[in-house]
């Protein structure tokens, strides 16, 4: 499910005056539920980890206008859509540096090829070195060192040609 079906169904929510709705695709859980005055959404989403890593659920309760983060998200898809997104294999704190007096992994604008090392994400105190799945040139870092990343967060733009 994109982020422009979850808007869709948000608003015809809002609209439609019912008070509950719940929805389950594939691995995703979505319950919206309205107030009857102001009519406001409270959005609650589930999302269950891959089977292969050994962390638990992730449960995030969405603010009283998730609908303005989800807006603010779309354009870097859109445009994004000539480069390859690099995203995170797990939920952890995400490293530009090996060590803080070492230099970063990579720049932007920096060549990379398959294989090299693009950051470290670190999870229960164990480092993991996420590396390039592609060759290409870095356009885009798109999060902040020493900032905590979900499962599948993007984290570089790369331009493949």
């Amino acid at each position: 499910m994109d982020l422009k079906e979850i808007q869709n169904l948000i608003k015809f929510v809002s609209n439609s005056g019912v008070a509950e709705v719940k929805l389950e695709t594939g691995d995703i859980k979505i319950t919206i539920r309205t107030t009857l005055e102001g009519n406001t959404p409270d959005i609650t989403y589930l999302q269950q980890a891959p089977v292969q890593q050994a962390m638990p659920q992730a449960i995030q309760a969405a603010p009283a206008a998730p609908v303005a983060t989800v807006e603010a998200t779309a354009p870097v898809v859109e445009e994004s859509s000539k480069y390859v997104t690099i995203k995170s294999p797990m939920i952890g704190t995400f490293y530009r540096k090996p060590s803080p007096d070492k230099p970063s992994f990579i720049e932007v604008g920096s060549s990379i090829t398959k294989g090299d090392v693009l950051c470290v994400v670190e999870a229960m105190k164990l480092f993991n070195e996420i590396e390039a799945e592609i060759s290409g040139k870095i356009v885009k870092i798109l999060v902040d060192d020493m900032s905590p990343v979900e499962f599948d967060q993007p984290l570089f733009l790369v331009d493949p040609s």
